[in-house]
Formats: structure tokens, sequence, C-alpha cells
């Protein structure tokens, strides 16, 4: 199964939702990218992830252009809020979905609490992507 996830900038969502699909199954297929990529990935989304054992610190934010050429099972776009627009992906698909979640990057506070937010968002990933690993694949 080949699966892309997508957002827009490719540095905290999707970056966690890939790392969690990998670690529930090798023999996934798993890439992100996003419309506008940022420089780096987070890296609050890298130590939140270590924390529990996915390490993030290899990965860089990709444009969703490398991908337009490839066949995809699943597409799964990650965008959350109003203020976001979810990004389409115009290459072959079998199975566009959508899976929203808030943006940790717009966190605001003292760095334990946008930390905190960090944990939160990712838990609801690898929460909600265990459902969809457990439904799909």
């Amino acid at each position: 199964m080949k699966i892309l996830i997508l957002c827009t900038g490719n540095s905290c969502r999707s970056q966690m939702a890939e790392g969690f699909l990998k670690s529930f199954d090798k023999n996934l297929e798993v890439y992100s990218a996003g419309t506008k990529p940022t420089s780096k990935v987070h890296p609050k989304a890298i130590k939140v992830m270590a924390e529990i054992g996915i390490d993030l610190s290899e990965n860089k934010p990709k444009s969703v252009d490398l991908f337009l050429n490839q066949p995809f099972d699943y597409v799964i776009t990650v965008c959350g809020g109003a203020k976001e627009s979810c990004p389409m992906f115009t290459g072959i698909v079998k199975n566009q979905i959508h899976i929203g979640f808030e943006d940790p990057a717009d966190a605001t506070g003292t760095d334990e609490e946008i930390t905190k937010e960090f944990r939160k968002i990712r838990d609801e990933i690898k929460r909600d992507f265990f459902k969809f690993y457990q439904s799909k694949c």
C-alpha cells in the first residue's frame, strides 16, 4: 500500500503521521509532502516523536510536486483549523481522505505549554492514524 500524507508546510502533522504509519507497518510505503514546504521539520515535532521512540531528525519537508506523477492508494490531508485551506492532490490516487488536526506550530505560551500542545496533537495523530491503519491496511 502506498500512502501520501499532505499538508501545507510538511513540518509537523504530516511528518508525525508519516512516522506513525511507518512504525505501525514497515511494509507500508509512506510519504509526506506540503504545498508550501518549510525549510525544516519543526524541532518540537522531532522532540515529541523522539519521546516515544520515533526518529524524525533526518526527515526533510518535501514539495507535493515531487509526487504528482506517482500513483497512490491513499492521499490523506491533515490540515485542521478554519484558517487553513486543505491542499488538493491532482495526481493519480485511488482514495483521497481527510483526517484533520490543529497545527501545533500555532501554539502560544511558555515553552512547556507549547511542548504540551505538540504532545496533544501527536497523541491525536497516533490515535486517528492507528484507526485508519486498522480499517484500511
